[in-house]
């Protein structure tokens, strides 16, 4: 396991604030850190999430491995582009797609979030990178993947699935909890935000509430959109099943899961795993649907282990 006693201090790796990009005809807004002359690492957020959670120590640490560490906003949230002229499913529709698997006729699908972050590697110049995604954003790796492997010198899915609807599923206790609808008023967000972090972080590594408040307040701060939050959402329900096409990839792939992940169940990186070729996986005790900074050291040096093993 790699030693980050070896690395460049986190105090000293550069970083590179944020800017915007043309990409797959959006803006797409990013930073980054280290140096832009190392190999890149690409970070996929999750559903209805910014990309300032990425923790900075999180990216700071695999960056002081000699890596340039890029994190963006995906299409219809934060500073990217929102595509507010697209329709969004309503309430019933999700309701109807949930019992009757119907589809929602979203305004996009997976893939062309996918496309968005292909846009960004061209714009940045970058060949091909170590895709990492968490969640929706490892759906949005596989996907490059799958589709562009030629730009994936490695993959790494986080707490995600292979599409397949027929994957267990939150519990019913914990999907009861869920049924709150998301607020459509800002000032009514911090404390929705809060309890939906608290349910999905689990209860083995202690919830820090300070942490949590300040990135809710800079996100709504950074912009505040639920209707691009439920177009992502009608994104992932329509797009197709990947465990078929993940048979065919050859890209080195490492799959990571929280034991006692309360949305999107272990069985689902289980069957991710299962279904790429030669895929690794570590389940992680305790961890939910989040990356508790006490995990940080470990997961990152998995990740970087990883990767090294790709020679590139």
């Amino acid at each position: 396991m790699l030693n980050f006693c070896e690395s460049t201090p986190l105090s000293s790796i550069i970083y590179h604030p944020e800017q915007r990009v043309s990409a797959n005809q959006i803006q797409i807004n990013y930073d980054s850190f280290g140096d832009t002359n190392h190999p890149p690492i690409v970070l996929i957020m999750g559903l209805a999430t910014q990309m300032i959670y990425w923790d900075r120590q999180f990216c700071q640490l695999l960056a002081s491995q000699g890596y340039w560490v890029i994190r963006f906003d995906n299409r219809d949230i934060g500073k990217s582009t929102w595509l507010d002229s697209l329709p969004t499913p309503s309430s019933l529709a999700l309701l109807t797609n949930a019992v009757f698997r119907r589809p929602l006729g979203a305004a996009y699908l997976l893939s062309d979030m996918m496309e968005d972050t292909l846009g960004l590697l061209d714009a940045l110049g970058i060949e091909s990178a170590h895709v990492i995604g968490a969640s929706m954003g490892g759906m949005i790796a596989q996907e490059l993947a799958i589709h562009h492997p030629q730009r994936v010198k490695s993959l790494t899915s986080i707490m995600s699935t292979t599409g397949n609807r027929k994957l267990p599923k939150p519990s019913a206790s914990f999907s009861l909890k869920m049924l709150k609808s998301p607020p459509k008023e800002s000032s009514k967000a911090v404390a929705y935000g809060i309890q939906l972090w608290r349910l999905i972080h689990g209860e083995h590594y202690p919830f820090d509430q300070q942490k949590i408040l300040s990135l809710i307040n800079q996100a709504l701060q950074r912009g505040f959109n639920p209707k691009g939050n439920t177009r992502q959402l009608a994104a992932i329900l329509d797009s197709p099943d990947r465990t078929i096409p993940l048979g065919s990839l050859r890209v080195p792939s490492l799959v990571l899961h929280g034991a006692d992940d309360p949305l999107v169940p272990v069985a689902c990186g289980v069957a991710t795993a299962k279904a790429i070729p030669n895929a690794k996986i570590k389940i992680y005790s305790g961890m939910g649907h989040t990356l508790p900074s006490q995990l940080y050291d470990e997961i990152t040096a998995e990740i970087l282990d990883h990767i090294k093993a790709t020679n590139s």
